[in-house]
């Protein structure tokens, strides 16, 4: 057990190969979440072979989310702050993200949070795994730019109301306007009436006229053959 009080620092950075036990455990939760956990056949070694066999934001890309209390991080929790180069000059967004630090913002929390599998999610500078966003790139015929789709956006239940999963789609949506992309889209199950009501309020447009089509397993195996 371990509690984060009052103010916290929160890191979103690319994911390391290191990092892939955890982001299984976020997986493998989030299945949970949604009612689908017969659906999820991921394991560790499927992750790593598949995640990091392209560069970053050129195939399955995850960012991950880290809590660090506002004490112990080593690090300034001025978001601005890391982004300046030693000889003045502005560092990228991408730059920033691939640092061990990434982007560090400073979240004042409402109540104390009381995090029952700290253990667990504990990661590398006494820093606690709080939840991860997976996307990859996609592309606009109409907008002819190339786009980001979000696959999975997941924050562990413990850490929810207080910011953390706008931090993640933030970092997506800022990382399409820096390399200049058309959009950044996902798909929400409609019985999730919470996650709806925060995607329209960060502006997103929902659009209930289109459908999933989707082969896999065996009807993929028939159609491709």
């Amino acid at each position: 057990m371990a509690d984060f009080q009052q103010t916290v620092n929160a890191h979103v950075r690319l994911a390391r190969r290191d990092d892939v036990p955890h982001i299984l455990a976020l997986i493998e939760q989030l299945a949970d979440f949604e009612q689908l956990r017969d659906m999820c056949v991921a394991t560790e070694a499927k992750l790593e072979a598949t995640i990091f066999k392209q560069e970053p934001f050129q195939g399955p890309t995850v960012l991950i989310l880290e809590l660090s209390t506002a004490t112990s991080a080593g690090h300034s929790v001025d978001p601005l702050a890391s982004e300046t180069l030693a000889n003045g000059k502005s560092k990228s967004f991408v730059d920033i993200l691939r640092d061990s630090y990434g982007i560090v913002h400073t979240i004042e929390l409402r109540s104390i949070i009381k995090d029952a599998h700290a253990s667990t999610f504990r990661s590398v500078g006494n820093r606690t795994v709080a939840g991860f966003v997976l996307f990859f790139p996609n592309y606009s015929t109409f907008l002819a730019k190339p786009g980001f789709y979000i696959e999975d956006l997941y924050v562990r239940e413990c850490f929810r109301g207080s910011g953390f999963g706008t931090l993640l789609l933030k970092s997506v949506a800022r990382l399409a306007v820096e390399l200049d992309y058309g959009r950044v889209e996902w798909c929400v199950l409609d019985w999730n009436s919470k996650a709806i009501k925060f995607y329209e309020g960060i502006g997103a447009k929902l659009h209930p006229e289109w459908r999933i089509c989707r082969l896999t397993g065996k009807s993929l195996d028939v159609c491709g053959a």
